[in-house]
């Protein structure tokens, strides 16, 4: 059970739940448009077994059944994102109306369910057309950006309770461009550079063009990963530091700043594109609030390697199926820490916290304690920090469904619902039961 129920939370506090567009929906149907995650798994060696999001849980088609799960757990918002390739299949031009009714159709059935709609509008689905013109190092990727917000928001702005344009920038940059994991994977750090910047400018635009709407309630979600020096010394402190100035203060530092960290200008720099000074007056639209994603820690040591110099090492703790160690403080410190550094009053959200494990049905059951168990520890760490005047307004579980876990193919269950990838027959977890007696209202 969990150590929690709702009773221990302000009235206004949301508790949701988080999926992304490509992972769940089957992007193989509804006219969507391929995307730069379709070309990168049919590339050999990219993708555990070269499996992609042709049907993934289709969702798109048994989006009611998935709602009603989220309903029924006592949620009270339900965070999904929009695939950019599915409302415009040649990334700009002539929308598919298709995708547009399918968005239409799955907000109205959230407010059916009397669920906040709370809208990403990018999670990672860049459409090919747009990767074909360099994607992120592209600057115009920005006015694209905008106009697909336009297009989508138009049609589906009016009913959403919040709206991020793009789920965890350091995925989109550094992850994608530099270490090459993810799609578009490459390991160039002038695209690096280019890809970093572009997405806090991509992101800027599409605040201002869905301000420009008339909406209201939007916010940045930024992953975050702790950063913990591998001994006492000065070489591994830097070490660290520079980590967290790539990983973390980076994107926080620009929108609500700015300006970026120096330590990491000394190695990116010399390969920023041309007039990148003269973009924080869009980077920094105002927002508001803050959306927080936070899974885990690294130990980081240094070596002698070009910059930036450093390497993960293995830490102590218990880990997950992700191999990620269990490190609850790193939220609480991320909650005070950004608060304190950047956003002040500025209401905050947890908007993605979970673990992966190897999750099996038997007999009709999946017993998944060891994800109550991390989920307690992370709520009370959330606890502690609102306990110390952090504005924490909600917290939202990764995911609602086990689902395509990207380069790691379908294997890392993430979801509070066991999904069969054969047959698709949804089975609720262990945790969704606990997470439904644990949200009941008085």
């Amino acid at each position: 059970m969990f150590n929690f129920t709702r009773q221990d939370f302000p009235d206004d506090f949301l508790f949701g739940t988080a999926t992304s567009s490509y992972q769940i929906e089957g992007h193989a149907f509804g006219g969507a448009g391929k995307t730069h995650w379709d070309t990168f798994a049919a590339t050999p060696g990219n993708v555990v077994r070269a499996e992609n999001g042709d049907r993934a849980c289709d969702h798109y088609h048994r989006y009611e059944e998935d709602l009603d799960l989220v309903a029924a757990a006592g949620l009270d918002a339900y965070r999904f994102s929009t695939s950019w390739a599915r409302v415009l299949p040649e990334g700009r031009g002539t929308p598919n109306a298709e995708g547009l009714d399918f968005y239409d159709r799955l907000t109205d059935a959230m407010l059916e369910r009397g669920l906040k709609p709370c809208a990403t509008l990018y999670h990672w689905e860049l459409p090919v057309p747009m990767a074909d013109l360099g994607g992120w190092r592209n600057p115009d990727i920005a006015k694209w950006f905008g106009d697909f917000a336009h297009v989508i928001m138009s049609r589906i702005g009016d009913r959403m309770y919040s709206v991020a344009p793009i789920n965890e920038p350091w995925c989109v940059g550094w992850l994608s461009h530099f270490l090459g994991h993810h799609a578009p994977g490459l390991r160039d750090i002038r695209a690096t550079a280019h890809a970093m910047h572009h997405v806090l400018l991509a992101h800027g635009t599409a605040i201002q063009t869905m301000r420009g709407l008339g909406m209201t309630n939007l916010g940045g979600v930024f992953n975050l990963e702790w950063a913990t020096p591998a001994d006492d010394s000065l070489a591994a402190r830097q070490a660290a530091d520079l980590y967290d100035g790539y990983y973390n203060h980076f994107f926080l530092s620009g929108v609500f700043k700015g300006t970026y960290p120096e330590t990491v200008m000394e190695g990116l720099g010399p390969h920023m594109p041309k007039g990148w000074q003269d973009d924080f007056d869009v980077i920094q639209s105002p927002l508001d609030w803050c959306g927080i994603n936070y899974y885990t820690r690294k130990i980081i040591a240094p070596n002698d390697d070009p910059w930036p110099s450093h390497e993960e090492v293995e830490g102590p703790l218990p880990k997950t199926f992700m191999d990620w160690e269990i490190y609850p403080d790193g939220l609480y410190q991320f909650l005070t820490r950004t608060a304190q550094d950047y956003t002040g009053d500025l209401p905050i959200y947890v908007t993605e916290n979970g673990m992966a494990a190897p999750d099996v049905l038997e007999n009709g059951q999946v017993a998944d304690s060891h994800r109550i168990d991390y989920l307690n520890q992370h709520v009370a760490a959330a606890q502690r920090a609102m306990a110390d005047g952090v504005p924490l307004k909600g917290y939202f579980i990764w995911s609602l469904l086990d689902n395509y876990e990207w380069a790691l193919g379908y294997e890392k269950r993430f979801g509070l619902v066991h999904v069969d990838f054969d047959t698709l027959d949804r089975t609720p977890k262990s945790s969704y039961h606990a997470l439904k007696t644990a949200l009941a209202r008085s």
